[in-house]
């Protein structure tokens, strides 16, 4: 009796142990790569181009290492540009005077795409649509700058200038700045933060009273006006985006509380100062039913027990309120032991809320602000989401609005091994975007039952991708990706399609 007690204690532990180690296959791991004012890239504009791509490239292998998958660069900032524009003058942040161009010939959004993808993580390109300068220090501005170009659009509120969103042109602007971005680059997706009309200031007017009565509806309030502009705005980016490539997503990441229950019963339980709907006129709500985005990202930016704003709380809200729409969590390790909220000291407080995030339905990963905030002195806790958080790879969650189409399934020609790498060759791949390798466990046609994912989002060129030696064992699947997230059926090696290069 005491023998079968200790193995059914045993079985029951493991079990546990087996439940508790397992990681999602898929989930959302980013981070924010912030360019405003340099905060996290590149270190300063006047660098040389060789250190900021090193630089770069130290923000990329860090995540990698982390296993992270996707990441979100800022690529405008205030009404300028990190690439060649029609529309915008390149950024101060990017070579230290704005409409200065790099001292390369080389496309450096292109390059920092092309490495982004080459480590397999997603590259979200992600702007700014309002903010049209940082401060009040107009003469530093380049004359090609919106501010010189269409003065009638600009707003002066606090120590910014803005573009007034309730102008229809301004918003036509916007789009014309996302298709120019969605055609010229190999983007997965365009996110937009929370600066939609800017945080109230005390004592200052946000002056569109003119805008407010040329263009209002009969009957209209000015908050269901500002509202509705900036609907306008999503509605036409989501337009511009899947016009020119139906595959790129549009992402997100509003302030975390939408309303205070205080003012709303829908609203959540907290007590912030500003909510999104009530101040900043953004209705993600809106945009979720309306399919106009693909993911939400809020920014709940607070501890865990934070009592007038809970992580944990606004998580909860936000996973009971997120229809037609991804969800992923933003979180803000910019206040590891930099905070007067002290649960910001302890070296779990991070770790605790993807724990939460991964027990809570419907929450499907996480980002994080900014990327440098963990790079820095923080070995503890970046030891712990590694040991227990992402010491595996995760794939990038499919889109709810997916698109089903039927596409030619990619065949291997033929393996050819050279040194320590095999390219692999195959044709059909001109719908596909990575390949997966997994280890297979049976092979009992038609049915191949995958085990272990071990490498994952292999980019492809025109024909063929590239992988280790290692990788082609008898018992290997190869799955393909086409470019709207949607899986290929898996294709065993064949070794005998494989020839020797000396």
């Amino acid at each position: 009796m005491n023998k079968i007690a200790l193995l059914i204690l045993f079985l029951l532990l493991t079990s546990c142990a087996s439940r508790k180690s397992k990681l999602p296959e898929k989930e959302f791991r980013g981070f924010w790569v912030a360019t405003v004012v340099n905060i996290d890239w590149p270190k300063n504009g006047i660098d040389a181009i060789e250190k900021k791509k090193k630089d770069f490239l130290k923000i990329l292998d860090f995540y990698d290492e982390l296993n992270f998958n996707t990441a979100i660069v800022q690529i405008r900032t205030a009404g300028d540009a990190f690439y060649p524009s029609d529309f915008a003058p390149w950024s101060t942040y990017l070579t230290g005077k704005q409409g200065l161009a790099p001292n390369t010939d080389e496309n450096i959004l292109a390059w920092m795409i092309a490495e982004t993808h080459e480590r397999g993580m997603e590259f979200h390109a992600w702007l700014n649509p309002y903010r049209a300068t940082f401060d009040l220090k107009t003469d530093l501005l380049d004359e090609q700058h919106d501010f010189f170009l269409h003065p009638d659009w600009m707003l002066k509120y606090g120590k910014k200038y803005y573009y007034n969103p309730g102008i229809p042109e301004v918003q036509d602007h916007m789009a014309a700045i996302i298709q120019e971005i969605v055609t010229n680059y190999t983007i997965d997706a365009i996110h937009f933060d929370d600066y939609f009309y800017p945080y109230k200031i005390a004592d200052e007017t946000f002056d569109d009273t003119e805008t407010f009565h040329t263009y209002k509806l009969p009957q209209q309030t000015l908050e269901d006006w500002r509202r509705s502009s900036i609907d306008s705005l999503i509605q036409k980016a989501h337009l511009a985006i899947k016009k020119e490539k139906p595959w790129v997503q549009f992402g997100v990441s509003p302030f975390g509380v939408w309303k205070n229950s205080s003012t709303d019963s829908r609203g959540s339980d907290t007590q912030a100062g500003q909510t999104t709907y009530d101040d900043l006129y953004a209705d993600p709500l809106l945009w979720m039913q309306k399919g106009w985005i693909d993911y939400i990202i809020p920014q709940a930016y607070w501890s865990i027990s934070l009592p007038v704003a809970s992580h944990k709380t606004i998580m909860e809200w936000w996973a009971e309120n997120t229809p037609n729409t991804n969800l992923y969590m933003g979180n803000g390790p910019y206040k590891i032991r930099n905070n007067s909220d002290k649960a910001w000291d302890h070296k779990k407080e991070l770790p605790n809320q993807i724990k939460l995030g991964r027990a809570t339905p419907n929450i499907q990963g996480n980002a994080f602000f900014s990327a440098k905030s963990l790079m820095n002195d923080h070995e503890d806790i970046v030891k712990i989401l590694k040991k227990k958080y992402y010491q595996q790879i995760a794939l990038n969650p499919s889109t709810t609005n997916q698109i089903t189409r039927t596409i030619n399934t990619p065949k291997i020609e033929r393996i050819v091994l050279e040194n320590a790498v095999a390219n692999v060759y195959c044709s059909n791949l001109e719908d596909y975007r990575y390949a997966l390798v997994y280890d297979v466990k049976k092979t009992k046609d038609p049915i191949i039952k995958l085990t272990k994912l071990v490498s994952a989002k292999i980019p492809l060129s025109l024909n063929s991708l590239v992988l280790s030696k290692n990788l082609i064992k008898k018992k290997t699947a190869l799955v393909f990706i086409d470019k709207f997230g949607q899986e290929s059926l898996p294709i065993i090696l064949n070794l005998d399609q494989t020839i020797q290069h000396d």
